[in-house]
């Protein structure tokens, strides 16, 4: 199903598509991986 609505979302720009498909992810899948973008931030600032 998931699949199907990205698809279905991509050809048509169908909002409703784009908010079945955003209801289908796990929640970890729609987290910001924040601890890898810290630890990359900190390692570009090291200078």
């Amino acid at each position: 199903m998931r699949d199907f609505s990205w698809n279905y979302f991509s050809k048509t720009g169908d909002v409703n598509a784009y908010l079945l498909y955003k209801e289908s992810l796990t929640p970890e899948e729609t987290a910001a991986p924040t601890e890898e973008l810290q630890e990359q931030e900190e390692g570009e600032a090291v200078v």
